[in-house]
């Protein structure tokens, strides 16, 4: 290996999605405009939980933490691979690419945590309804979240700092949109099975403890729904885990269709494309979700509209 470069580079050169100018550019439009979908629908919920006192209970606290994150993870990605689509060299510095490795990992890992939390928040409201605000009161929560941000942090910080400690070959080519973890190993010259290693116990703790939390918390709550005798009781019930439920089918379920596999690891290109699905579609998804299907949210959005209309026509008048 001595002819090799064994070092990092200052720079690094992602190969992205496509070669085509015209295919680069329909993208930009595409992924642009998902991108400011996703930034506005995030802000807008965190907006009107702040505005609205209804809205100040655990679940809502948790919907918070969760758009930061989902805004947060797509700016870590997003705005670099658009600039890279219309540019013909797409190069990416070493600092920007461990940075941009350190975030993207860390928010993700947060996320996964999140959402056992709020699982564990909605067990509690169907099946333990009368202690619901002693359980979850301000401190629990506040733990929790804080608990799920150094949990996937800490996670971000050791495998970023293991996987830029080794040894680099000359190539700098990395066939991704990003500097996602995998991607950046393959890099390496030397056997890099200590840092798979540590990349599978890392999904364990983040991925599949969290979703094995989920789908006891909701085995619970089914069974607690469907002893509930009125039919307008259990549609209630399920009315406040449904949107919460699909968050979790999207993101767990890709996660676990792809990596938890009997046959060999992901192809680069499904690499790719699950990139793209965490970074613009579940967080552009995510509020789309929450609005349509609460009441809550959708009563004080068009309060809020109500009053905007109401301000408007004084102006005008």
């Amino acid at each position: 290996m001595g002819a090799k470069n064994q070092t990092w580079g200052r720079e690094f050169i992602l190969l992205g999605l496509s070669s085509d100018w015209g295919t680069q550019v329909s993208l930009f439009v595409l992924f642009l405009v998902m991108y400011l979908v996703t930034v506005l629908g995030n802000v807008l919920i965190v907006l009107l939980i702040r505005l609205d006192s209804r809205l100040h209970t655990p679940m809502y606290f948790f919907l918070t933490n969760l758009s930061i994150v989902d805004v947060s993870y797509a700016t870590s990605i997003v705005p670099q691979l658009l600039v890279h689509l219309l540019s013909e060299h797409k190069v990416i510095p070493y600092l920007s690419c461990a940075a941009q490795l350190l975030f993207s990992l860390g928010l993700g890992g947060i996320e996964f945590l999140l959402l056992a939390v709020m699982a564990y928040d909605r067990y509690v409201a169907v099946c333990d309804p009368l202690r619901y605000s002693a359980i979850m009161h301000g401190g629990l929560c506040t733990r929790l979240a804080v608990s799920s941000w150094i949990g996937g942090s800490s996670n971000s910080l050791v495998q970023t700092a293991i996987t830029f400690q080794l040894p680099m070959c000359a190539n700098k080519l990395i066939d991704h949109i990003s500097c996602e973890l995998l991607a950046v190993v393959r890099l390496a010259c030397v056997d890099t099975s200590s840092n798979e290693i540590a990349i599978m116990v890392s999904s364990i703790v983040l991925l599949m403890t969290p979703f094995c939390l989920v789908l006891l918390s909701y085995i619970r709550i089914i069974s607690t729904i469907l002893k509930i005798q009125s039919s307008q009781g259990r549609r209630k019930a399920f009315n406040t885990c449904a949107s919460h439920l699909t968050v979790v089918a999207l993101c767990y379920g890709m996660a676990i269709f792809t990596y938890i596999q009997p046959h060999s690891n992901p192809s680069v290109l499904q690499e790719k494309l699950i990139s793209l699905f965490y970074a613009i579609l579940t967080p552009m998804l995510n509020p789309m979700i929450y609005s349509l299907r609460n009441k809550e949210v959708k009563g004080t959005w068009q309060k809020l509209l109500g009053q905007f209309s109401g301000f408007a026509s004084k102006l005008a008048a």
